[in-house]
């Protein structure tokens, strides 16, 4: 018997999400609504696979990966996101994700994707170490980027969202201090002086 859970904050995506599933012969599919739901329910239900969404409540999706890995549960976990995956693709491989599919994407892309790892391969997109055409200012704010931990980026993204660090530290299940702590950590790593300098950071480089 294959299980599968869907862990995605909008109802529309994971009923089209469910349907490919029970195409695909899952028989058992749970669906989460938010990250904290969706590690105690990989625990509960010891599903074969997960689908992912990384912009969640009460725990990003690069976080449920790492609590569902340090759980050592077997299921393959496969990312479906709008992030970019030039600054997410490889997190979510490090992670411990098994596949990379947008939500940008055809349908048939997350099928594939689903195939794909059921059988034991990995699925993720190809992308180009580098581009002629990229100014030096874009690439020194991409390496920036990709020298950020995960939580922060993920904090990053939330600021730029225009949250405050209560609303933010409620959705990462992170103490009111920490998120402070990353607020002034990311200031000084991209050298700005202001959360409004961190949200045009973040707009020009296409995440949020």
């Amino acid at each position: 018997m294959s299980k599968a859970l869907i862990v995605d904050d909008h109802p529309f995506i994971r009923a089209t999400v469910k349907y490919l599933l029970k195409q695909e012969g899952f028989d058992e599919i749970y669906e989460a609504g938010n990250g904290a739901d969706a590690v105690q329910l990989a625990r509960e239900k010891r599903v074969d696979m997960v689908i992912l969404d990384l912009a969640m409540p009460k725990l990003g999706g690069l976080e449920v990966i790492a609590r569902i890995k340090a759980l050592d549960l077997p299921c393959k976990i496969l990312v479906l996101t709008s992030y970019l995956a030039v600054f997410f693709s490889a997190r979510c491989m490090r992670a411990g994700a098994m596949g990379f599919v947008a939500k940008t994407g055809e349908l048939d892309e997350l099928q594939k994707a689903i195939r794909a790892i059921r059988s034991g391969y990995s699925c993720f997109p190809s992308l180009p170490t580098s581009s002629v055409r990229r100014d030096d200012l874009q690439t020194t704010e991409r390496e920036q980027l990709q020298a950020l931990s995960d939580r922060e980026l993920m904090v990053l993204i939330a600021l730029a969202k225009g949250l405050g660090n209560k609303e933010i530290a409620e959705n990462m299940l992170l103490s009111h201090k920490t998120i402070s702590t990353y607020k002034t950590r990311l200031k000084e790593k991209l050298h700005m002086s202001s959360v409004v300098h961190l949200s045009k950071f973040a707009q020009r480089n296409h995440l949020i």
